[in-house]
């Protein structure tokens, strides 16, 4: 039996196209606005930049929703979001972060890790060459509430038998 000392340091190892380090990943990126609308090829590549940077392998990104956020931002009142997802090395997370936070273009980003049969269906757009048509916020909404897993008819439901 081999004691931690003789067990290879790099335990990645290949599992059906990723490595154990590398992780699937949608992020959200809530762009200024107002650059995205005088430079959106400028806007993107500097998205693409910072992901490019954490050696990130882009699968498939597009703009999601331009339009006024429901509160002021760092000054930001209208934001343009943009749904990139990619595979990554898990320990870049911070520098991405990092930069993101340091960033003139990206006011926000929320990032979130896929297991792979998920993130599979969510890119399958992007392979189809379709991509997400962007919304005008009603059925985010919608999505939103579904995904806590109850709904406002369950809370009347509820009271009824008390």
């Amino acid at each position: 039996m081999l004691s931690h000392k003789d067990r290879p340091t790099d335990t990645r190892t290949e599992d059906k196209g990723i490595t154990l380090a590398e992780q699937l990943y949608e992020c959200m990126f809530l762009l200024d606005s107002s650059r995205y609308a005088q430079d959106p090829q400028g806007t993107e590549a500097t998205v693409r930049e910072y992901l490019e940077k954490c050696e990130a392998e882009i699968v498939g990104l597009a703009p999601w929703q331009d339009g006024k956020l429901a509160y002021e931002i760092d000054g930001h009142r209208k934001g343009m979001h943009y749904l990139v997802y990619f595979k990554m090395d898990g320990s870049k997370v911070e520098a991405l972060t990092r930069m993101c936070k340091l960033s003139e273009v990206v006011i926000r980003q929320l990032l979130l890790e896929h297991e792979p049969k998920l993130f599979a269906l969510m890119t399958q757009q992007f392979e189809e060459g379709t991509g997400p048509a962007p919304d005008d916020g009603e059925e985010v909404v919608a999505v939103a509430s579904k995904s806590r897993g109850r709904n406002d008819d369950d809370d009347m439901e509820d009271d009824d038998d008390e």
